[in-house]
């Protein structure tokens, strides 16, 4: 991984993962998925999502909120 990239979230699911990705571009913040699964075993290892240092902030707080709006919309 080059240097500047900092890991803010750990999934286990991929989809989830990859829909936080590309939530997180749509905002024009560039993201990466480094995907440490088992090819065999979907259920074993970890997916983790990376940012630039700069947009971690923004990032983490873009999640947050998204996840806020989800959790009310099910209300």
């Amino acid at each position: 991984m080059e240097q500047g990239w900092k890991k803010i979230k750990v999934y286990t699911n991929a989809i989830e993962a990859e829909i936080v990705k590309q939530m997180l571009e749509e905002s024009g913040i560039p993201a990466i998925i480094l995907n440490k699964q088992d090819s065999s075993y979907l259920t074993f290892g970890k997916i983790e999502l990376y940012v630039n240092e700069q947009d971690e902030d923004q990032a983490l707080n873009l999640i947050v909120s998204t996840v806020e709006n989800e959790s009310e919309d099910e209300d």
